[in-house]
């Protein structure tokens, strides 16, 4: 254990040097005392020492250094590449958080200045597929503990604007050399001004991990903080890397796999026809002899003989099997919990669920989908957007021209896909309620299911003139329903109100 010290400041004369009076600093050792408090917690007995024996009091950018960070994200990599439910549960968070991609709505006072910026801003987003890259973000994010896109120029993107967002792996973004130490203005590939903002990034030309690339590691480019998307959860005051989301599962993953393969080997042992021989003669007593750890091969439906004095004994499969499934749903759930899902949608089976409960647990995963949402918009959407409208205010005629001045309206707000509700009729009958009571709008309403008020209403707009030009009721223009298909849908429902109560 580290001795404890502390600075004494002496007035000894003559020990000190000239000038400064006989003053000096000296060492003396101080016995640890014991830690005088009131809370039980930060009491450290023998029976949780080894409990807290890891729990230290470093920075969060210490306790996430460049070592720890790579063995976390390869533990990480390899358990969603090798576990079904890891690779099931990253995939539906990042399925509900993107969707299939948010859509722009301008809030201008110019309404024909907007259709057209968020029509431009569409047929640009499809050309590059930006929502398959916003899902593979979030994906990294949650395996990786970060991810990193590049705001550069394609060539190849057919469009005016010819802005690309570039894809990188965390392991791109390090230190070039191990001499590099870090201080406050410089982090494992980020350099900081004297006011915590971010100035470059340091971005390795390969990755570490490419065995194909024959040129210098070392090669590397720095690039302005404003090309550089970085997605990361900020848990702690000071942190400037992210660690892997999945991080307090790792060890239940493994956990659930071991337990899975230990169930698995006792019934297939128990399945097999093996055994052991065993004689009740006494060590000097009369019995013929048999090898030690001799194997007998043993016929599927025969019988055998032994020798004698030995007797046959199967090996007995003692591991409670029965426990199994409660255990599994249990680890499975105590997983699902760091990430906010609840255990229906984590495991894929809403087994035992009712109507109730089902509402109940999914409106913590969907509120925690809503923040996601909400910190994506303003760390990645607004920096690509305001990226894009600021060289495509440059090419001539492509945009209304109010949106080329300097003092353009460029408000805006994104929609993202609506969550699907179990009852439609309920859902609906909660709206009227609420836009009679004037208690929400038809724009908050409209961007539940993630759909533009303004688009919907002229679409519907359409739609009753042609009704009216063809004589039709909204009965008759409405679709057909089967009768005996909507008595099974009412009898369900009725079902689940009653496993509800």
């Amino acid at each position: 254990m580290l001795k404890l010290v502390r600075y004494i400041f002496g007035t000894q004369r003559g020990s000190g040097r000239p000038g400064t009076g006989g003053r000096r600093w000296r060492l003396q050792p101080v016995t640890p005392a014991a830690l005088s408090a009131r809370y039980d917690a930060a009491q450290t007995t023998d029976q949780d020492r080894r409990h807290w024996a890891n729990a230290d009091h470093l920075s969060a950018d210490a306790a996430a250094n460049p070592q720890v960070r790579r063995v976390l994200r390869n533990r990480a990599r390899y358990e969603v590449a090798n576990n079904a439910y890891a690779k099931g549960i990253v995939l539906t968070l990042a399925n509900d958080c993107i969707g299939t991609g948010p859509r722009l709505q301008m809030l201008g006072e110019d309404s024909e200045a907007n259709g057209v910026v968020e029509k431009a801003f569409a047929r640009w987003a499809h050309a590059i597929d930006l929502p398959e890259k916003l899902r593979t973000l979030r994906i990294s994010q949650l395996v990786d503990g970060e991810s990193f896109a590049l705001l550069t120029t394609n060539p190849r993107v057919d469009e005016p604007v010819q802005l690309d967002l570039r894809l990188i792996e965390a392991d791109r973004v390090c230190d070039p050399s191990p001499r590099m130490v870090p201080d406050g203005r410089h982090v494992d590939g980020i350099i900081f001004d004297a006011w915590g903002n971010r100035l470059e990034y340091m971005i390795l030309r390969r990755h570490p991990g490419d065995q194909r690339w024959r040129g210098p590691v070392l090669d590397y480019d720095r690039v302005p903080a404003e090309a550089v998307v970085h997605l990361y959860r900020v848990e702690r005051p000071g942190q400037s890397r992210g660690v892997p989301a999945i991080t307090p599962a790792l060890t239940l993953f493994a956990q659930l796999r071991r337990y899975t393969l230990a169930v698995l080997g006792s019934a297939e042992q128990a399945a097999l026809p093996g055994g052991v021989v065993y004689t009740d003669a006494p060590p000097n007593g009369e019995a013929e002899s048999v090898e030690p750890m001799d194997a007998i091969e043993i016929d599927r439906g025969m019988w055998m003989t032994m020798p004698g004095g030995w007797k046959m004994g199967q090996v007995r499969a003692e591991q409670p099997t029965t426990t199994y499934g409660e255990f599994k749903r249990e680890l499975i759930n105590e997983i699902a919990r760091c990430l906010n899902m609840p255990f229906n949608i984590a495991a894929g089976n809403s087994a035992g669920y009712n109507y109730a409960s089902g509402r109940l647990d999914h409106q913590t995963y969907y509120k925690s989908i809503r923040v996601d949402q909400a910190h994506i918009a303003a760390n990645v959407l607004d920096r690509i957007f305001h990226a894009w409208l600021d060289e495509a205010v440059l090419i001539e005629g492509f945009l209304p021209q109010a949106m080329r001045a300097l003092d353009s309206d460029r408000r805006h707000q994104w929609f993202w896909d609506g969550q699907e509700h179990v009852d439609p009729a309920k859902e609906a009958n909660a709206q009227a309620t609420r836009l009679s009571a004037n208690t929400t709008t038809l724009s908050r309403e409209y961007a539940r299911v993630g759909l533009d008020w303004e688009a919907e209403l002229r679409q519907r707009a359409k739609e009753k003139a042609l009704m009216r030009e063809l004589g039709l009721t909204d009965e008759e223009a409405g679709p057909a329903v089967d009768s005996e298909r909507e008595h099974e849908d009412e009898d369900a429902e009725q079902r689940i109100e009653h496993q509800g109560r």
